[in-house]
């Protein structure tokens, strides 16, 4: 038939038919949808460098009852979520009216040691996690969640530890397994693994991707569009280059990990030359950016260090950025004989009043003092907020291997790894780590202040003084679309926010002060 508009009619239909299709999906069919997505799964055969350590180590004391070492861990971050567009309510899972448990989750070739709530999108379901909830727990090796009511776009989060069966010996472990259902839900109610951006279904997405397609052929111009997925906002491309802390190493490692896999387009290199300490870091980045001989307001796109603590006075392009509250503990060789010390002890062993354990209620050995090298942000803060600013007495050897065992004497080392080392061979020593580090190391023994163990609830309440902000700097303000400024993003967002509170840190934005980030 010549002269029908076949043009025109294809037009209409591109537009009209995804339209239908849309309000087939969401208003129709995809009313009620019941989500998941597993956001991390992270193996952690290496105990004492595991960026995992220490909320590993937490959850080992509260699930596993018999107090084991976990032989070969792994960790899970799974979102359970409301991915319809209409409510989700108890009586909408599809279990007995008498049943609590909405949700199972197993996990092929692992059985679960401890899990957690760790992040809820409302405040209102708090009151499904209250502690021994029906519903909540682990049965049977699987991990069992309540029958919670989700507003749209509503979720939660649990963090799994989890341990390897005996007999599975696969290199890789199957996906998890989630098992759920709700009455009216889209595709017999079955729980659907979601992605980051929730859109149609598969059916309807290759209907509209073909009448696009179609309609593209008439007006080239007009139709055509660019389908690929676009990067989260917080991606960058680039090589950043990162420093400083080697207390907060673990945690810059893992973001770092994390924000490659999210962003193809963006490098960063971490050797085990990289991180040497606070001050070592912000030299690094200063010394960078007088090199850079930079004009204007513009700082350095491709540069941090991380320091524990604020830094000192002078080097006006340096700018801090408040990351997370840290928490610090004092660790002893497990021959000392002790696992509490008053805040005047502390300082009398310090200052070489204390040079036998037994003047402590310990045993009779010698006291050795092991000690980060100056510069060390770990060191810093013991010696401002523990030592009432007193540095510790002088150094004795200059080898930690050369301290004689049958006397007392004091040493430096670099960094976190080898002082913990050196506690743990070393008859009588007392040593400095960061809280994750140290509860990953089977070698020595953290120890109380005036009987409060390294807790954020302690910082909180003024009780344990051994606390920390650690500090993100950069050499003058970075462009808003550099890489340095994308990283700074990702670490206050969802999933930066998950990693300091796997560490066992605390994110600043989660303080009542955040500018701050202080204890209250």
């Amino acid at each position: 038939m010549e002269g029908f508009p076949w043009e025109s009619v294809i037009a209409v239909l591109g537009l009209a038919v995804p339209v239908c299709a849309a309000l087939w999906e969401f208003a129709l069919v995809g009313r009620k949808r019941l989500g998941y997505r597993v956001q991390m799964d992270t193996t952690a055969t290496d105990v004492s460098h595991s960026p995992l350590a220490g909320v590993l180590d937490r959850m080992q004391r509260q699930g596993n009852p018999h107090g084991t070492a976990l032989v070969d861990p792994s960790f899970v971050l799974l979102r359970i979520e409301n991915s319809g567009w209409t409510p989700i309510v108890a009586d909408d899972y599809m279990r007995p009216n008498n049943d609590p448990v909405g949700i199972r989750v197993g996990f092929p070739g692992r059985r679960v040691v401890g899990m957690v709530v760790t992040e809820l999108s409302d405040e209102y379901l708090r009151d499904f996690f209250p502690e021994h909830a029906a519903g909540l727990g682990t049965t049977d090796g699987l991990i069992t969640l309540p029958k919670v009511m989700l507003n749209r776009g509503a979720h939660y989060k649990v963090l799994a530890v989890l341990e390897r069966e005996e007999g599975f010996t696969d290199a890789r472990f199957p996906d998890p397994e989630v098992v759920a259902g709700i009455v009216g839900g889209v595709r017999r109610g079955t729980i659907k693994k979601t992605k980051s951006h929730v859109f149609a279904s598969k059916s309807v997405r290759v209907f509209m991707a073909a009448l696009v397609l179609v309609a593209a052929a008439q007006s080239v111009l007009t139709f055509t569009r660019d389908d690929a997925v676009a990067a989260p906002l917080d991606c960058t491309e680039g090589t950043l280059t990162l420093s400083g802390s080697t207390a907060f190493e673990p945690v810059v490692r893992e973001a770092a990990r994390q924000y490659e896999e999210t962003c193809p387009d963006a490098r960063i290199p971490i050797s085990d030359d990289s991180f040497k300490g606070s001050v070592a870091g912000l030299d690094s980045l200063a010394e960078a950016g007088k090199s850079a001989h930079l004009t204007g307001s513009v700082g350095l796109p491709d540069r941090l260090a991380f320091t524990d603590g604020a830094k000192s006075d002078g080097r006006p392009q340096l700018l801090p950025r408040p990351v997370a509250l840290s928490l610090f503990t004092l660790v002893v060789n497990k021959d000392a004989g002790v696992q509490d010390l008053s805040l005047k002890q502390v300082r009398d062993l310090y200052a070489g009043r204390i040079t036998n354990w037994s003047q402590a209620n310990g045993n009779d050995v010698p006291v050795h003092l092991v000690s980060r090298s100056p510069g060390s942000g770990t060191r810093t803060t013991l010696v401002g907020q523990v030592l009432d600013g007193k540095q510790p007495m002088r150094v004795t050897v200059d080898d930690c291997a050369a301290l004689d065992q049958d006397r007392p004497g004091r040493c430096e080392v670099g960094d976190t790894g080898t002082l913990l080392n050196t506690v743990a061979t070393t008859r009588g020593a007392l040593g400095h780590s960061e809280v994750g580090a140290a509860a990953a190391h089977d070698g020595v023994q953290q120890v109380r202040i005036d009987g409060y163990p390294a807790t954020l609830e302690g910082a909180d309440e003024g009780a344990y003084p051994y606390w920390q902000t650690e500090f993100a700097y950069t050499y003058g303000e970075p462009p808003a679309d550099s890489i340095a400024a994308g990283f700074l993003r990702y670490l206050a967002n969802e999933v930066g926010k998950d990693i300091l509170r796997s560490h066992g840190h605390r994110p600043c934005s989660e303080l009542a002060k955040p500018l701050l980030c202080r204890p209250t």
